[in-house]
């Protein structure tokens, strides 16, 4: 069979220590006077002490939620329009970058994002520059098109090249402050980006690349920066990691440790990196073939089975949620029907249905 593939990243990447103070010269370098900075509650001092030394910040909006909602975007939207805004800066983790880029894509056309949510009005091909500033090494939210974006219970995963950012800055300094927990969890999803990009029926050659070395920098450098969260070295080394696993899937899209995380997330509360590591070393189980096996070797492991171990070493080791009976009282009928049917199962290279999901989970007793 020919080898066949297309292969786009629109986004500049300045990655470096202190590259967040190039912040002014990336938005003159787009035209933009003015911008607004979007980020939660724990970064609002960030932004401000950024704001004294970029005064073409011009507003900031700091109420993002955890799963953030649409009146975040709304609230973001009337910023821009009160100060005559031209570009969007998303400063923190995904909901944050996911905030800023729905604000940033709507921001020219309406005010009210639920009819964009909804899927009743398509998104314009207009929009405002948006800058993604990631202070997490996880979500790789900054070279991706995609929002998750909830209305009240109801969440969604939209995926849209709108969304897609103008620039990413990755500066590994802004992660020296991430609490341990926060870093094995936004680490481990890194790593289930990487490997769902990798296993992903729709995967392609330049992102196995990054895949590969996503998983051996993750493996490599996740326990230090856990344990040693000044360790600067570790930090630089996750949060490349973190990029080269958003590169890693932002073409093939993930499988089917994320089509779990979303029922786990949203039933048992579980952060999200946190609910898509929960499956992951089932998954690579249940992955496992020549190509994985292949990765393992070129990541230094003598194969799946230490691959899964790995994992669940650093499950073990952030005192992550690992069995059903971490979560309380499960309706597993309902978990496995819920996974079975979010369409990213349907990029997982094993079929599972809601028969073999449920042997899965109730194997995680």
């Amino acid at each position: 069979m020919a080898l066949e593939f297309l292969y786009s990243q629109p986004v500049k990447i300045r990655f470096g220590c202190g590259s967040r103070g190039e912040l002014s010269t990336i938005l003159a370098s787009l035209g933009v006077q003015r911008c607004l900075v979007v980020c939660d509650r724990f970064l609002r001092p960030t932004a401000e002490a950024m704001q004294k030394d970029t005064p073409r910040i011009a507003a900031i909006f700091s109420d993002v939620e955890e799963n953030p909602q649409l009146k975040g975007v709304t609230a973001s939207v009337r910023l821009i329009r009160e100060h005559n805004i031209g570009a969007v800066v998303g400063i923190g983790g995904g909901s944050t970058m996911d905030t800023a880029k729905f604000a940033a894509a709507i921001a020219g056309e309406s005010d009210d994002p639920l009819p964009y949510f909804k899927g009743e009005r398509p998104f314009s091909a207009a929009r405002l520059p948006m800058i993604a500033m990631p202070t997490t090494a996880g979500t790789g939210s900054e070279v991706t098109q995609v929002s998750v974006m909830s209305n009240g219970k109801e969440k969604k995963t939209i995926n849209n090249p709108v969304f897609m950012p103008t620039y990413a800055i990755v500066d590994p300094e802004l992660t020296l402050t991430v609490p341990p927990r926060t870093t094995m969890n936004t680490g481990l999803d890194a790593m289930a980006h990487a490997l769902e990009g990798y296993w992903s029926k729709h995967h392609q050659p330049v992102s196995d690349l990054c895949a590969i070395e996503a998983v051996r920098l993750v493996l490599e450098n996740l326990e230090t920066a856990y344990r040693d969260g000044a360790n600067l070295a570790a930090r630089e080394h996750m949060s490349l990691a973190a990029l080269l696993g958003g590169l890693s899937f932002a073409l093939p899209k993930t499988a089917g440790s994320h089509a779990c995380s979303y029922p786990l997330s949203e039933d048992y509360h579980l952060p999200h990196g946190e609910a898509c590591a929960f499956t992951l070393d089932s998954f690579v189980k249940i992955n496992t073939d020549e190509r994985l096996e292949t990765l393992c070797r070129r990541v230094g492991l003598s194969g799946t089975d230490e691959l899964a171990d790995r994992i669940r070493a650093l499950k073990a080791l952030g005192g992550l949620r690992v069995t059903l009976s971490d979560l309380g009282e499960v309706d597993l009928d309902k978990l496995a029907h819920d996974a079975a049917i979010h369409p990213l199962m349907q990029n997982n290279p094993v079929a599972m249905d809601e028969a073999a999901l449920k042997r899965m989970f109730a194997a995680l007793q």
